[in-house]
């Protein structure tokens, strides 16, 4: 199936580009250095340029260990997710950049169309 078939077309009514989105799953616990991964993994994103990034946590889940982690009361294993935007270039820039910090993560990426308002 071609890159982008089957998905809801907004260009009747709206611009749009193709573009790169990589997800990085990891827990909040997870470091690097004396900081938090999910910090580290950021101030790399925003210093190569990546036109957008998020980190989101989530209550439960597992990523490549297929160890579950989860929410604490009294501490936080939570599972979190990077969510990185840009094109195909970039994401790659990105990639170099990250790699010596992605070894644990389970990360992908997917086509995705970014909509221009």
């Amino acid at each position: 199936m071609a890159a982008g078939a089957g998905r809801m077309s907004a260009e009747s009514t709206f611009g749009s580009h193709e573009a790169k989105q990589l997800t990085i799953l990891l827990t909040a616990h997870d470091r690097s250095g004396h900081g938090s991964l999910t910090g580290e993994l950021l101030r790399r994103a925003r210093r190569v340029g990546v036109r957008g990034a998020t980190a989101v946590g989530g209550l439960e889940g597992f990523g490549a260990s297929r160890q579950l982690h989860r929410t604490h009361l009294l501490g936080s294993d939570a599972p979190m997710a990077i969510v990185l935007v840009d094109s195909a270039e970039r994401i790659e820039e990105f990639l170099q950049a990250a790699r010596d910090l992605l070894g644990a993560a389970l990360v992908t990426l997917s086509d995705v169309d970014v909509v221009e308002l």
